[in-house]
């Protein structure tokens, strides 16, 4: 019997975030190695772990793989997340693309100075509000399922919940005026791994804090501050 995959991340959310919402989602317990000291990235990297020398790296069946994007496609596809042909792989390609940029203006937000933070809320109101919900809400309502895709839970769902939750967490009324993604994110969050998830004890991560901010630059030696766009 294969062991349990393994993270090897911060303890915090960033990009490893979406991958531990995707394991629990298909109900897969998961080890982690959190990343605290330079020492410890320095020793993945001399051992060849990081293909391309960075986090997020997870072990699993046999493999240690890196690049965010292959690694929740191999879950994806291993636990029948993935849709039931090719089309149906495509939109759900499509639409976690989407929200993968979404959530690009979200991850960024912790390592902004005050005033960029200020303008950057701005940002993800908008552009969720302007661009990314009104897609998922004429999907959901032309589509006339339960799902973004056919009528099977898919990686997209858990995507977008995790995408909608973030964003909520800058602006706590933000599906007010979308009845479809409301009604979307009551149906996926009762999902019993869903649910079990969003549970408190559970792998989920807090929102990103002061010291969260400070053990990332400290290990990856981020010397600069960002800019928001």
């Amino acid at each position: 019997m294969a062991g349990r995959p393994k993270l090897y991340y911060f303890d915090g959310r960033g990009k490893m975030e979406s991958i531990r919402w995707l394991l629990a989602a298909a109900g897969i317990e998961f080890e982690e190695e959190f990343l605290e000291t330079r020492e410890q990235y320095e020793k993945l990297l001399q051992g060849g772990s990081l293909l391309f020398q960075q986090v997020p790296m997870v072990e699993i069946d046999g493999m240690k793989m890196v690049q965010t994007r292959a690694i929740l496609s191999y879950i994806a596809a291993k636990y029948n997340l993935y849709g039931k042909d090719l089309k149906e792989r495509a939109l759900i390609d499509m639409y976690v693309g989407g929200t993968d940029d979404l959530m690009g203006f979200i991850l960024m937000f912790p390592f902004l100075s005050a005033e960029d933070k200020e303008k950057q809320h701005a940002v993800i109101v908008q552009k969720a509000t302007s661009r990314y919900f009104p897609v998922y809400e004429k999907v959901l309502k032309d589509h006339g399922q339960d799902f973004l895709v056919g009528n099977n839970f898919s990686w997209a769902d858990v995507h977008l919940l995790e995408a909608i939750l973030m964003v909520e967490e800058k602006k706590s009324d933000v599906l007010s005026g979308f009845p479809q993604l409301q009604a979307f994110k009551a149906r996926i969050s009762s999902i019993p791994t869903i649910k079990k998830f969003l549970e408190p004890g559970s792998q989920r991560k807090p929102v990103p804090d002061d010291k969260y901010v400070e053990t990332v630059r400290r290990v990856l030696r981020m010397y600069y501050n960002i800019k928001a766009d």
